[in-house]
């Protein structure tokens, strides 16, 4: 299994509209990455490691896929659209990795 994981790091003065992200944008990826998507996680950051310390990142969403040619698939053909509508629910660049999940 294959997992991107999107993070959004927790920026001074950053943007995140958590309406616009969970009803618009979700669901576009949902539409479009198709039957290869096999799931789907958000989360939300509430607070760090110690008591009081803010989250490290807003928002985290993972993408899981079977595999890394079903995840190249189904995001190449999306992936500008995708992309474009970021802007529309946050003023933060992402972090983005892919992973493979081992357990």
């Amino acid at each position: 299994m294959i997992r991107l994981s999107i993070l959004y790091p927790n920026t001074a003065g950053a943007r995140f509209d958590w309406a616009y992200y969970l009803g618009t944008h979700m669901p576009l990826v949902r539409r479009r990455l198709g039957d290869a998507l096999k799931a789907v996680s958000v989360e939300q950051g509430l607070t760090g490691g110690a008591p009081g310390a803010p989250a490290a990142y807003v928002a985290l969403c993972h993408l899981t896929f079977d595999t890394m040619p079903a995840f190249q698939a189904a995001f190449a053909a999306h992936a500008t659209e995708l992309m474009a509508d970021i802007p529309n629910y946050t003023s933060i660049e992402p972090t983005i990795q892919i992973n493979e999940v081992k357990l």
